[in-house]
């Protein structure tokens, strides 16, 4: 038994299209804390966290769009992250993808406390390793790795507490980078299992090899899915939809075997758009992934009516 803690991040600056602010509502109506409760796990609802007010930050970028809204939200879920992991696991239900410039950065602070390595494993179409100086977009949710490995470029924002090494970091699903990601990306040692390796490597060993490296080092384990992991055929309630994604098995393989190792530690749910969505298919979804994330196994699902 598992005590999870959600936690509402209704963060909708990060991008440009509206609508990711009723992303936690929608996991609220779609069922995941009774689906967690009724898998015999136990469920605080902490509510959403609301930021103090921007501070004028800038940035010589220009095309960087809501920079003080996204730093007052970093500070505000670094504060909640921090305080949720010492009483359970933390799911932070957003929210667009720059919320996790915030939530990494307090689990990291609470892992470096410990005296334990944090592993981040980023089940996402996009690499998000732009900084605030690179992007040419000036959405900062695709921002937030970069934050966290500790590039360069992000000065306007609360130093990263303690950043994660690239060995430490695994992309998993990734199938759009920007020119300029890969050329970073290329410099360090995070692993890419795009979907060019998940295609010709399967789901199962290149997800194992990570949480071995996990384990071995008494790890704490982040992730982080993003909707767009997911193929847009099943998934279609994002902004930044990319053919190509994973299915709803191999979807679920991935949430399978990261509960079977034991090591996640906490959960970001992001991306998710209401607005875009059909009667709330991809909100039940993902509440279904997360049932996988937390133990319920294929011949535990019930025979749905229709």
């Amino acid at each position: 038994m598992t005590h999870c803690i959600l936690i509402g991040a209704p963060v909708d600056e990060g991008q440009r299209r509206p609508g990711c602010l009723m992303g936690p509502a929608a996991y609220r109506v779609a069922g995941l804390g009774r689906t967690l409760t009724d898998m015999g796990h136990t469920v605080e609802d902490r509510g959403d966290v609301v930021p103090a007010p921007g501070r004028g930050q800038t940035c010589a970028n220009s095309a960087v769009h809501h920079l003080p809204e996204t730093i007052a939200w970093t500070e505000a879920l670094a504060a909640a992250a921090s305080t949720a992991m010492p009483d359970g696991l933390p799911i932070f239900m957003g929210g667009d993808h720059s919320l996790s410039l915030g939530t990494v950065a307090g689990v990291a602070a609470h892992a470096d406390a410990a005296g334990r390595p944090l592993f981040v494993i980023w089940l996402d179409a996009h690499s998000d390793f732009h900084t605030p100086v690179t992007t040419t977009s000036g959405n900062l949710h695709g921002t937030p790795m970069a934050y966290a490995a500790g590039r360069d470029g992000f000065d306007p924002f609360p130093p990263f507490p303690a950043p994660v090494p690239g060995e430490n970091i695994c992309m998993f699903g990734i199938r759009s980078v920007d020119p300029a990601e890969h050329a970073a990306l290329e410099e360090t040692e995070i692993t890419v299992n795009d979907m060019r390796v998940l295609d010709e490597q399967g789901i199962a060993a290149p997800l194992r090899e990570f949480l071995d490296r996990v384990r071995a080092g008494n790890g704490m384990l982040h992730v982080s899915l993003d909707v767009d992991f997911l193929d847009p055929s099943i998934a279609p309630a994002v902004g930044t939809t990319v053919p190509g994604g994973t299915t709803f098995r191999e979807a679920h393989l991935v949430c399978e075997l990261l509960h079977e190792s034991g090591l996640m530690t906490s959960l970001d749910l992001v991306e998710l758009n209401p607005f875009l969505d059909d009667r709330g298919r991809t909100a039940r979804l993902m509440v279904d992934l997360v049932g996988s994330l937390m133990g319920r196994k294929v011949f535990d699902r019930p025979t749905r009516a229709f």
